[in-house]
């Protein structure tokens, strides 16, 4: 078992910035691609941003690309997600994922999944 706490969420006026971070404990994080998901009320959830497993490479959500940055430490086992020009459509419930077979943008793919942390970014 993996299990993933993200923290870092909070309240943040539109072209803010905040820091979110996803700490995993049980198994070795770094045989996992990690993942980012956000899901607002009434939609789906949908991919942000990945990164490998060295964290060597990355892939963006064309809606976030420029402004939010994927990384991991490995060392920590810990991944973030550096959100930069917020804008009130990035509001939502953020989570952090492990995929274990493949580097997938599709929820439905990732193994392990944390409780969510919520972004609310204001006008």
């Amino acid at each position: 078992q993996l299990q993933l706490v993200e923290s870092g969420g909070g309240l943040v006026q539109a072209g803010g910035s905040l820091r979110l971070s996803c700490a995993a404990s049980g198994r070795t994080s770094s045989t996992y691609v990690m993942g980012w998901f956000r899901q607002a009320p009434g939609k789906e959830r949908e991919f942000v941003a990945s990164i490998s497993r060295s964290g060597g490479s990355t892939r963006y959500a064309d809606s976030v690309k420029g402004r939010f940055t994927i990384s991991r430490d490995n060392v920590k086992k810990t991944v973030y997600l550096q959100m930069n020009s917020l804008k009130p459509e990035d509001t939502a419930v953020y989570y952090c994922a492990a995929d274990h077979g493949g580097w997938s943008s599709f929820p439905y793919e990732y193994d392990y999944w944390g409780q969510g942390t919520q972004v609310t970014v204001s006008a």
